[in-house]
């Protein structure tokens, strides 16, 4: 297997980078090909503009989507994007591996995927969702966070995770086509021991040994709507 590893932290020695090296050993380990993107460590350029084009399609009025597109068919888009778009494509699984940062990811991984996850190619018109550029494809999420597990849930004072993770699970990965993954979480991980820490890594690497056995999250399917995305009425 062909794995793809996204990291996103500023701390070369933080917990979340522990997750991504124990993730890059385990698969390693296991014979599979690994390839890791450090966003920080590379100074990644995470704001999407008109520099990402050699070429334009509109020179005088810029819409990103359609020059991304513009940009693959005429293989004149940046280098740092196209060489993180051939990880993208050669992976049979992609890792996301962050801190949560409000709720949400940090602005460069956020900007790496504005910028990678191109138009033409991994969505665009009625490419999205099981239709999407990047289906047959698998992807997770491994983040860590401050919080405690009894604050996530239906009656939690944060609500559900994944619905806090929604934008992510289904707006970015499921919308591209991939198969995701239910998440793995290290809670609490600013306030806890050496020992707890140890513990999150071992049942990381227990999570990723039962990686065949993971059921991915139930999206729709396009062909449950019509042409113009109505839903189809079925009997």
């Amino acid at each position: 297997m062909k794995v793809f590893i996204v990291h996103a932290h500023p701390e070369s020695k933080s917990f979340s980078s522990a997750l991504k090296d124990r993730a890059f050993d385990h698969f390693e380990a296991g014979g599979h090909d690994v390839r890791i993107s450090d966003l920080y460590r590379m100074s990644r350029n995470p704001i999407a503009s008109a520099a990402d084009f050699g070429s334009r399609r509109n020179s005088d009025y810029l819409v990103y989507a359609l020059e991304q597109r513009h940009g693959y068919e005429t293989d004149t888009i940046a280098a740092d994007i196209r060489s993180e778009l051939d990880k993208l494509i050669w992976c049979d699984l992609l890792i996301l591996n962050f801190p949560i940062f409000w709720f949400s990811m940090p602005a460069i991984l956020k900007g790496w995927i504005d910028r990678v996850f191109i138009s033409g190619l991994c969505y665009g018109g009625r490419r999205f969702y099981d239709e999407g550029g990047l289906r047959g494809k698998k992807a997770m999420i491994t983040i860590t966070l401050g919080g405690r597990p009894h604050m996530f849930g239906p009656e939690a004072i944060h609500g559900e995770l994944n619905d806090m993770l929604r934008h992510i699970l289904r707006g970015t990965l499921a919308y591209t086509g991939f198969d995701v993954l239910p998440p793995f979480v290290g809670y609490h991980v600013p306030y806890i021991g050496n020992d707890e820490r140890r513990q999150i890594l071992d049942d990381y690497e227990m999570y990723l040994s039962s990686f065949d056995s993971l059921v991915p999250f139930r999206f729709v399917s396009v062909d449950h709507f019509d042409d113009q995305l109505y839903p189809v009425t079925r009997c």
